[in-house]
């Protein structure tokens, strides 16, 4: 049988844990009569005829994957036992329903099952129940491959591998210390994670720097010289993991020091998560066992609802180049209310579709692990700053045969998107221009979707009085009809020329409170601020369209430019209620201000006839572009190209 290699750890919560956070590792049965108890994260006891289920995101396996993507024809599960129970095995069909495998009381022994995973072609996971019949402890369990991994095969035939178990760690940072230096202590906190980390790189871009924050120094120190920080300018998030890549790879010549190592994969980690240190074990595995090299995405938990899985698998949606969720795949399902053996078809937040196996494009450089042999062969990311690196280097990666597979139970918790204002605020620049520029190089569909999706996005920004917005995507326009040969030039100015953009405009100034402002005068009536369905929907939003767009186009009331006539929440600040109003307040995203928003026919209409003439001139020109921004792939994306940045900053001062 060979060598027996772990793929999934066994693992429990931290101690301390909600029950809904606890619900992603275990389910203890209702009728128990007394909670499983564990002091370290790899065991747990239970007592004489209690249950416990692991068909939980964190330990069941997801097998549908691993017959998709990996060498594997089969896959082991160990379950060590500390008194007398029953193991019994079960997986799931793509509909959920639940099939018994095998089972076996085990007395002080370790139980073993040798599990097909021929039956998984199109989704469904494998788990374990345990039934205690004495006082019992599952000692440590796991699931292993039966055998190690073998030689991969390239997309053009060739064969490399296989590759040991080793990874660089990069995880840019910006202005979060208290975060950075947090993501080191979990990488240092597992020693199992902390064996297979040749290298840890640092870019800081900020000018609050994780050196000056407290257990900087302890967290470095156990690093050693495996941790390597690089000062530079503010690059954004292209910038720092280009950086990283650039460094793992030896910089521009190959020899760089924090390159040494030539580590097999290259990991890339935001610095504003928490992760759950098993995710980078299991994220190796998957890339070593793997039959061709792919990326391996990590999955998105809700940072602020542990419990909640934010995105599981992404897309991109031809008719408008738009982002997007895979097919079958719901945003921010809730594991607390719908555990994974929630089977109701007619629930819209049903789990029967996590049984599903989801095909994904790209995943988000929240955490996403790299092969060497594809970024050696692809190259670094493109120098869009911020948005859409990501979604193009998947892109990128899938047309030279290289896949990226969304892994369930591999995953980070992160602040979720509908907690940021990031289609509206200075991001909106990022989104548009680099949105055509991936699109240029990749989209082989009519432009016409995305015009069009782009002149309905104006005019729902222009009736919600997000003036700052339109303009900062004109200019977004403008700098994709530039051409490609600018963008390493803009790389660094672009935000703040942005900023400077925005603070000409009232709906992006933030005040501290609505309350610094007058009392609102009320909203006129027959305004909605709360969206009714039911049968009358349809005939509903078209009136309320029809009164939008005829008051929008009438000279607004400039009294309601120094007194608002309503203090929105953001779910309330929407098209059927703004477009009738004059002034109001909306409340940020993340609740800790309000800008104050006053409609401007003037502005609306300068801002509008600039945005349609730029849009039919990337209508025009969208042939010619693509041919430019195609053309330039091979020079945006060398390490040669990207060392002259890095070497002009004069911000860039190494730290060994």
């Amino acid at each position: 049988m060979g060598v027996e290699e772990k793929l999934q750890r066994f693992v429990l919560p931290r101690a301390g844990e909600p029950r809904d956070v606890r619900m992603l590792y275990l389910i203890e049965s209702s009728h128990n009569t007394e909670r499983a108890t564990w002091s370290d994260r790899n065991s747990v006891t239970i007592s004489a005829g209690n249950e416990l289920s692991f068909l939980t995101y964190f330990n069941a396996f997801p097998a549908s994957y691993w017959r998709r993507w990996s060498q594997l024809d089969t896959v082991i599960l160990k379950v060590e036992i500390s008194g007398t129970a029953r193991v019994d095995v079960y997986r799931s069909k793509i509909d959920g329903a639940r099939i018994a495998v095998e089972g076996q009381v085990v007395s002080d022994g370790t139980a073993k099952f040798e599990l097909s995973l021929a039956p998984f072609e199109d989704g469904g996971w494998l788990w374990f129940d345990l039934t205690a019949e004495t006082d019992a402890t599952i000692v440590e369990a796991g699931w292993y491959a039966p055998h190690a991994p073998k030689a991969q095969i390239l997309p053009d035939g060739t064969q490399v591998g296989p590759f040991e178990p080793r990874v660089t760690v990069g995880i840019p940072t910006f202005n979060r210390p208290t975060d950075a230096v947090a993501a080191l202590e979990a990488l240092a906190s597992d020693p199992e994670v902390d064996a297979v980390i040749d290298t840890v790189i640092m870019p800081d871009q900020g000018n609050k720097h994780p050196a000056d924050e407290p257990g900087y120094a302890a967290a470095t120190a156990h690093f050693g010289k495996r941790f390597f920080e690089f000062r530079q300018g503010n690059l954004g998030g292209s910038g720092g993991y280009s950086r990283i890549m650039y460094e793992a790879l030896g910089g521009s010549d190959g020899t760089g020091a924090a390159g040494a190592k030539k580590s097999p994969y290259i990991l890339y980690m935001d610095d504003d998560i928490a992760i759950e240190p098993d995710s980078i074990l299991r994220a190796l595995q998957i890339a070593r066992y793997a039959k061709t090299p792919i990326l391996v995405g990590g999955q998105m938990l809700n940072l602020q609802e542990r419990s909640h899985l934010h995105t599981m698998g992404e897309v991109i949606n031809r008719a408008d180049f738009m982002w997007t969720s895979a097919p079958h795949v719901h945003y921010d399902h809730d594991f607390a209310e719908f555990p994974l053996s929630e089977r109701n078809p007619w629930h819209e937040k049903s789990s029967v579709d996590l049984h599903r196996r989801i095909d994904a494009e790209f995943n988000g450089w929240w955490m996403c692990m790299i092969p060497r042999v594809v970024a050696e062969e692809i190259g670094q990311p493109l120098p869009l700053f911020i948005k859409w690196d990501d979604a193009e280097y998947g892109l990128r990666a899938g047309k030279h045969g290289y896949r990226t597979a969304t892994w369930p139970g591999v995953a980070i918790w992160h602040m979720a998107w509908s907690d940021k204002d990031d289609a509206i605020d200075w991001q909106a620049y990022f989104h548009l221009r680099n949105r055509l520029i991936v699109a240029a190089m990749h989209h082989e569909g009519g432009v016409e979707g995305i015009i069009l999706s782009m002149r309905k996005a104006t005019i729902k920004h222009l009736i919600c009085q997000e003036y700052s917005t339109v303009a900062i995507q004109n200019e977004a326009m403008k700098d994709f009809l530039a051409g490609p040969d600018q963008l390493f030039d803009i790389l660094e100015s672009s935000l703040p020329r942005i900023a400077a953009i925005r603070k000409n405009y009232s709906d992006a100034v933030v005040l501290p409170t609505a309350a610094e402002l007058p009392k609102p005068s009320g909203l006129p009536q027959g305004v909605p601020i709360k969206f009714v369905g039911g049968r009358f929907m349809q005939a509903r939003k078209a009136a309320w369209m029809a009164k939008g767009l005829l008051h929008s186009l009438r000279k607004e009331d400039k009294q309601h430019h120094e007194v608002p006539q309503a203090n929105l929440a953001p779910i309330e600040a929407r098209w059927f209620s703004l477009s009738r109003l004059d002034g109001a307040t909306v409340t940020t995203a993340d609740g800790r201000g309000v800008v104050y928003r006053k409609r401007d026919l003037a502005k609306a209409k300068e801002l509008l006839a600039e945005s349609w003439r730029l849009q039919k001139e990337v209508a025009e020109k969208f042939a010619d572009l693509q041919h430019q921004y195609r053309n330039a792939i091979p020079n945006l994306t060398t390490k040669q190209a990207w060392s002259q940045i890095f070497d002009a900053d004069a911000a860039a001062d190494t730290h060994k």
